[in-house]
């Protein structure tokens, strides 16, 4: 197993930066990844191409459609988890049954929630490049979306602010300090 350069926490950190879309998810990512030398996956790149589609059309996905793609992320984190990494991936992990599907057997796991207020999400959305979901589908997110419950391991992170300083928040919040 790889040095712990910090005995506080387990050889294998894996953190879920969920959230729904626009809300700043792959951003705080990203950015915990470089600060903590992890290993970084975008959870959108996990989705088959028939999910893709049917968002690229509007279509909300239906729990069927999510389960083989939660499924896949949730193999990859057993992955790094044996090969004693850390990493953090993106993951809308919107209901809990989702969160649960991630973490079954999984004990390095723990979630981020990153949200920002509708306004902000929804400007967001309609302003990136790039990426297949229509700001349409929003709505049917945000009434999916069930906050992380108390006996859930994670936190959760308000999104305003520069890019910086959430990051900053993000850190402090999940116990960790930049190497």
């Amino acid at each position: 197993m790889p040095d712990n350069p910090q005995p506080d926490r387990p050889a294998s950190d894996i953190v879920v930066v969920m959230g729904v879309s626009g809300s700043g998810k792959t951003t705080v990512a990203t950015g915990l990844a470089a600060v903590m030398g992890w290993t970084f996956a975008e959870g959108d790149d996990f989705h088959s191409a028939a999910n893709v589609e049917k968002m690229r059309s509007g279509v909300a996905l239906t729990d069927d459609d999510r389960w083989p793609w939660l499924e896949t992320i949730g193999a990859w984190i057993s992955g790094k988890e044996a090969a004693g990494e850390s990493a953090v991936v993106t993951c809308s992990a919107l209901r809990r049954a989702y969160r649960d599907v991630l973490r079954r057997d999984r004990p390095h796991v723990r979630f981020l929630h990153v949200e920002a207020p509708g306004a902000v999400i929804a400007d967001r959305v309609e302003h990136r490049a790039g990426h297949y979901m229509p700001p349409s589908l929003l709505p049917s997110q945000l009434a999916t979306l069930e906050p992380l419950a108390p006996d859930e391991p994670g936190v959760t992170v308000t999104a305003d602010g520069a890019p910086d300083e959430v990051l900053a928040r993000c850190l402090l919040a999940l116990g960790l300090r930049e190497v």
